[in-house]
């Protein structure tokens, strides 16, 4: 019978994460039952919330199991099918990734709508990511028209959504990345500023690019973007809370102005987009708007095979991607 391979957690990590944590285990391919879809993966995302789920605590999804195979987001193409639903040949969405051919019930699965964009952007701006953005910058934060906006990681696949639905909706905004390069990117998508926070503190970067503060803070980072956000914020400012990338390898969190919540009235909510799922409609119809007109545009840095699925995951702990990281099967 023929074989497939995935990458497995063979090891929960402690802080940072290495390659020790992770095995690339050969299976044998599994038999096709009824209402099942068999899909050959082209693409895979790895993302920072992933390493959440590699820990043994309780969270909003279950985490990964030890000598299990790992999951996340990927494009791929039906290569068989038990399922009325599903033709061979069919680009489909899901989240049966870090492995070379996924395997389950077809209600598991999303045919990529007919928008006539490459495939990999269901994994960026028109996935997770993306409505990541869309809903947490929209909905949660309520940013509106005029609002002054500050991004952290604006340079990521996250950050940079970011960037363009706020300036697409005539915001104002900030963004912070690290190193010049990376900066000179988050101006380029139409960020009115950009702090090096590799260059010098955070809250005196955005005190001077935002003097009379700030409405909305999109926070991918925590730490000392969180401090400087709490810092610059105005009146009735709001937090959208997406990730504490700070904080996921058990680095110190930092919370020196978190007093001015009280007086600057500041209202913080977390959220996972998994909670607007209602709302995609209106997310496919904006956001496959801005993207097939160029107005929101994407970046990817690819990793190139199975093999280095992991390798591509620890990059996004140290900075190695610019826009959205991605592996190519």
């Amino acid at each position: 019978m023929a074989s497939t391979r995935a990458w497995i957690l063979k090891s929960r990590p402690t802080g940072m994460p290495d390659m020790g944590n992770f095995e690339l285990r050969e299976r044998e391919q599994e038999a096709l039952g009824e209402g099942r879809v068999r899909v050959e993966n082209r693409w895979l995302s790895v993302d920072p919330y992933m390493r959440g789920r590699m820990n043994d605590v309780k969270s909003y999804v279950p985490p990964f199991e030890v000598g299990k195979p790992l999951e996340g987001g990927a494009v791929g193409k039906v290569i068989e099918s038990r399922s009325p639903h599903f033709k061979e040949g069919d680009t489909v969405f899901h989240m049966y990734g870090w492995r070379d051919q996924a395997v389950g019930p077809a209600e598991k699965f999303n045919k990529v709508p007919p928008l006539g964009v490459s495939d990999e952007q269901w994994l960026g701006n028109l996935g997770l990511t993306g409505a990541t953005a869309y809903f947490g910058l929209l909905r949660v934060a309520a940013a509106k028209e005029g609002d002054t906006v500050f991004v952290s990681a604006a340079a990521g696949a996250v950050g940079s959504a970011v960037v363009q639905i706020a300036k697409a909706k005539g915001m104002t905004v900030i963004g912070s990345a690290g190193g010049e390069e990376k900066c000179a990117w988050v101006r380029e998508i139409g960020a009115d500023a950009a702090i090096d926070y590799k260059a010098g503190p955070v809250v005196k970067g955005l005190m001077e690019a935002a003097p009379k503060g700030i409405d909305v803070y999109f926070d991918n980072v925590g730490g000392e973007h969180l401090d400087a956000a709490f810092a610059t914020a105005r009146n009735n400012a709001r937090f959208a809370i997406c990730g504490m990338i700070d904080a996921y390898n058990g680095a110190p969190q930092s919370f020196r102005y978190m007093a001015r919540v009280i007086a600057a009235r500041i209202q913080l909510k977390g959220f996972i987009y998994t909670d607007y799922l209602p709302e995609m409609g209106d997310f496919y119809r904006d956001m496959g708007g801005w993207v097939a007109s160029g107005q929101v545009k994407s970046r990817e840095t690819i990793h190139e095979g199975l093999e280095a699925t992991p390798q591509a995951f620890l990059d996004l702990f140290t900075g190695g991607n610019t826009g959205k990281m991605l592996v190519r099967l």
